[in-house]
């Protein structure tokens, strides 16, 4: 398969800049892959089609605001960085713009002067820092950082405009427990408390962890999609979710994702053995149109970009020329795309 076989058209205008003016108020595109149809709802329909009582399994990582902006000491130069992955306490991976030109001992300056950090060196695509001392980053992030939010979502600068409270409450679920994400799991960015308790009638809840970093987002650079190559993220799932999706398997109950991340964990792993502790790991797990699922039978999730990763992981879960039928109608029908956009059922 070729990477242009997985592109299309989006007018910039249906890219969502913002959320629903409430949680929970976005749309619904519904496929039923057994009669081939796609139906026009309201996110808060869902329940409606949960007929099965499936086991709904949702991502509970909670994103850092780990975006920090400041100055070169001794230039003035402003820099960005965005905190990927603590490699030891104090030291961690990131990514920074022009990261050619920063060299090893170079001191960067956050927080207006009350956070400092060194440039190690450069791994690859990505710079290692360490922090002076050893701040309370968790705190320093909580007061200096920034939500990292997708390239696509523009904010002005310089208008006096600060939506950096409405990222910070909305590019966040209202499940997130585990920190240490540098992207939202979107499709759960929908639900709100009154709806989880709507699920409790309709699907059984559970929860497991997959921390996204740069492997979830990262483009496909290969025109044969099948040599590219996915950055591992961490995962873990609580032994009771593992041993509740175990004897849904066995006992022939569905199991609904929610979220490209949560099906590409369950689809890492195999649920034959009992658990009596948490189960973790690393996922480099590649999903394209070909594969099986053995693990996921409906799937939640928003509307991807052309040519990502995760549009290709629902065009396996769909079908290449179904998926595309009902992109084209979403278009038509001005669905909002993207993070902060839309809702797609895939069931």
């Amino acid at each position: 398969m070729k990477l242009s076989d997985f592109d299309f058209h989006l007018p910039q205008e249906l890219i969502a800049q913002t959320p629903s003016p409430q949680r929970g108020g976005s749309r619904l595109l519904v496929l039923d892959r057994s009669s081939h149809t796609i139906k026009h709802a309201a996110f808060s329909d869902l329940p409606h089609y949960l007929t099965d009582h499936p086991v709904m399994v949702f991502n509970d990582t909670r994103v850092l605001p780990a975006k920090l902006e400041g100055t070169l000491e001794n230039q003035g130069r402003a820099i960005e960085i965005l905190l990927v992955k603590e490699e030891c306490p104090g030291t961690w991976q990131v990514l920074m713009k022009d990261l050619k030109k920063f060299k090893p001992g170079q001191r960067l300056i956050f927080g207006e002067g009350n956070l400092e950090a060194e440039f190690v060196e450069r791994q690859n695509d990505m710079g290692l820092i360490r922090f002076s001392a050893n701040p309370d980053l968790e705190n320093q992030l909580e007061t200096f950082g920034k939500m990292p939010l997708p390239h696509y979502i523009h904010r002005p600068l310089g208008d006096g405009a600060d939506t950096d409270p409405l990222d910070r409450e909305r590019y966040q679920t209202i499940f997130a427990k585990q920190p240490g994400a540098i992207a939202a799991p979107t499709a759960g960015l929908h639900f709100t408390n009154e709806m989880l308790g709507q699920l409790s009638e309709c699907a059984e809840p559970v929860y497991l962890t997959l921390h996204i970093g740069p492997g979830t987002f990262q483009p496909v650079r290969v025109e044969e999609i099948e040599h590219h190559q996915m950055k591992a993220e961490y995962y873990q799932i609580p032994a009771d979710t593992w041993n509740t999706l175990r004897q849904a398997k066995d006992q022939d109950r569905k199991i609904m994702a929610v979220g490209t991340t949560v099906t590409r964990v369950l689809e890492s792993v195999d649920f034959q053995r009992e658990e009596k502790c948490d189960v973790s790991g690393w996922t480099d797990r590649f999903i394209y149109p070909g594969q099986t699922f053995r693990n996921t039978d409906h799937l939640l999730t928003n509307f991807h970009l052309p040519q990502s990763t995760l549009y290709m992981l629902t065009c396996a879960f769909a079908g290449p020329s179904y998926l595309k039928q009902a992109y084209e109608e979403a278009i038509q029908a001005q669905y909002q795309f993207f993070s902060y956009g839309d809702a797609m059922l895939i069931l």
